[in-house]
């Protein structure tokens, strides 16, 4: 286990972590950090001056991260307890504290102490956003199938942690080397993996019979990001917007069962570019990689999780049609026997909010369903049943149409899965037990809100009918709010998180001797002069005509003026909107490496758009010129 509350003394030397309780089977160690030179040391003796010491009590280590002033140590302060599997407790991460190491900053200029504050803005608005998770003793990155496939279980939490959903493992490496480096100096006890995505966990009753029904959605750190700056694929087949989804229940006899589904961007190199409209231009990217990267995608899937039912809920006509058609032209080149492809036309099937034509779906791979079927273990921990395939569902984001789908399938399985453990009756469903049922769409709508606001900003789309099993008038007026809340965000805001995902993943890594990427912003003329062109001509038609003696005919004549430089100055605005949208500024995210420049989705301290909308020059060179080629690959 990994050490679950202590204190932290920090002197004007040292920083010393000491466990304040561990269980009499658990070694007690303390991890002292120098504040001199940043070395870490295994059970040092107590510094001189510890009753001098502050002390804080931590619930946790999230790691360490370099800024400009050197290493900055992240610890949990604050924690909610989301709830119990089985004898586990799982918490949300709800205070941190990021504590400088040196305790002086004469060395830096007053730009990188600008930016170091920058840094910290980030990382604090990214931590504190109540995206992540943690259990000091449960695998919470591992399935439960997963967890009883493990070659070995006593090897520490984190050795044990699926590297996709380790969001954390990057800042751990200073203690993960330490303890590989020096085999009897493990700092395992220490160093606590942090999930990023959503746990809802619900104790309920059913017939008399209690239970636990939890479900876990774990985002992968691989391509993670922001809706309009992570699309895709990269060359490792890692997808932007990946998550697993896990449903369980366990009874109070302590049986337990598992159902797993996943869901991620289509794999292939494509892109929408935020330029202020409201639908950014969709570019497949043409990469002599795609293949190779598709594939490599797919035969992860298959190795994690057995067959793929592959199902597609984007539109088949209209702008969507092109990137379905090349989803599909892929999945036949590739060949693959174990993957059944499935292209169903979510809004013209349901359209007008027939809902229940979802049923289309489930009678199209009924038959692979059945045979999927689910996890299931015995109270005393034998192995009764496996999970031997997976739904892997998509749309353009991978959030609203994906989730409604994913909670329909989710509550197939769930019921077959109650019957199995005598929860309902054979003929029962999830729906007759009333009180249940309705946990269970709240569940499934918070976990849609709670990915959806990672990825696009806001909550998620159709929840209305995830939460009464009904589409409503009401919740299609939530819709247009969320959808002009993302507008905006997505334009004018997810520069900054996707900084803030990057400098969190090691993706970008600070270089006190490289440029601060916060200069070189300058923007064109047009960028203040149109804006001001608008206003100026709003004000100057209301002055026209409320605060003028003139007549009518000339009124109407500076109006019209007036109007003509708007509608100029707007057209403008929207030719060259890639001026007016938040991009990030720290690290080019490079998805492949012979794709051109067309491959980059991101460009540091430069204007990370194509050529042609920039104004021609090569911005790609220039970035990779300014950062010493330092940018990260996934």
């Amino acid at each position: 286990m990994v050490y679950e509350s202590l204190n932290l003394y920090i002197s004007s030397e040292t920083f010393t972590f000491e466990p304040t309780y561990v269980d009499p089977t658990v070694r007690r160690e303390t991890l002292v950090i120098s504040r001199e030179d940043g070395t870490l040391q295994l059970n040092a003796p107590p510094a001189a001056t510890l009753r001098q010491e502050e002390v804080l009590p931590i619930f946790g280590l999230v790691g360490i991260i370099k800024l400009n002033a050197g290493d900055h140590i992240i610890v949990i302060d604050r924690r909610e307890r989301v709830g119990k599997i089985g004898e586990h407790v799982i918490y949300k991460l709800t205070g941190h504290k990021i504590i400088p190491v040196r305790r002086s900053r004469l060395h830096l200029t007053e730009q990188q102490i600008q930016d170091d504050v920058n840094y910290v803005v980030m990382l604090d608005t990214l931590l504190g956003a109540g995206y992540f998770y943690f259990s000091n003793t449960f695998e919470i990155t591992n399935t439960l199938q997963r967890q009883t496939t493990e070659a070995t279980r006593a090897s520490p939490l984190w050795q044990r942690a699926d590297e996709r959903f380790f969001w954390n493992r990057f800042m751990h490496k200073r203690l993960i080397d330490f303890g590989r480096t020096r085999p009897d100096d493990d700092l395992s006890n220490f160093i606590l993996p942090i999930m990023c995505g959503f746990i809802a966990i619900k104790e309920c009753t059913i017939n008399t019979t209690r239970l636990t029904f939890a479900l876990i959605s774990r985002r992968s750190h691989h391509r993670a990001g922001t809706r309009y700056h992570s699309r895709g694929v990269d060359d490792n087949g890692n997808v932007s917007n990946y998550v697993e989804t896990e449903q369980l229940v366990v009874t109070e006899t302590g049986a337990r069962a598992a159902y797993v589904q996943t869901r991620g961007s289509m794999p292939m190199y494509w892109t929408q570019t935020a330029n202020i409209r409201y639908q950014p231009k969709l570019e497949i990217l043409p990469n002599p990689k795609t293949a190779e990267s598709f594939k490599k995608h797919f035969s992860k899937q298959i190795d994690t999780y057995g067959n793929q039912i592959v199902v597609n809920l984007i539109n088949k006509h209209g702008y969507e049609q092109k990137l379905g058609e090349e989803f599909q032209r892929r999945i036949t080149a590739l060949g693959e026997p174990r993957i059944r492809y499935v292209h169903f036309d979510f809004h013209k099937e349901c359209s007008k909010m027939r809902w229940d034509r979802i049923s289309v779906l489930l009678d199209d791979i009924r038959n692979e369903l059945s045979a999927q079927g689910y996890f299931k273990q015995s109270p005393t921990g034998a192995i009764e049943k496996r999970q031997t395939s997976v739904v892997r569902t998509n749309c353009m984001d991978c959030l609203d149409r994906t989730n409604v789908v994913q909670s329909v399938l989710a509550r197939v399985s769930l019921t077959q899965q109650l019957r199995d453990l005598n929860v309902l009756p054979p003929t029962s469903r999830v729906e007759d037990a009333v009180e249940f049922d309705s946990i269970f769409k709240h569940v499934w709508a918070d976990n849609a809100d709670e990915v959806s606001r990672q990825y696009s900003g806001t909550g998620a789309l159709k929840t209305d009918f995830t939460r009464g099993g009904k589409r409503t008038r009401a919740g299609a007026l939530q819709d247009f709010r969320n959808s002009a809340v993302r507008y905006f965000k997505n334009n004018f805001l997810d520069g900054a998180r996707q900084d803030a995902f990057n400098l969190m993943l090691g993706v970008y890594e600070v270089d006190p001797r490289l440029a601060s990427p916060f200069l070189n912003q300058e923007k064109p003329v047009r960028y203040l002069a149109l804006p001001l062109g608008v206003i100026g001509s709003i004000f100057l038609i209301m002055m026209i005509f409320f605060g003028t003696p003139y007549s009518l005919s000339y009124r109407l004549t500076l109006t019209t003026l007036c109007m003509v430089v708007m509608v100029f100055c707007l057209r403008l605005i929207a030719k060259n909107g890639g001026d007016y949208v938040d991009l990030p500024r720290l690290a080019a995210r490079i998805v492949s490496e012979q794709g051109g420049q067309d491959a980059y989705e991101m460009d540091a301290f430069v204007d990370a758009r194509p050529p042609s909308a920039a104004g021609g020059g090569q911005p790609h060179q220039q970035a990779a010129d300014t950062t010493l080629g330092r940018e990260k690959r996934h």
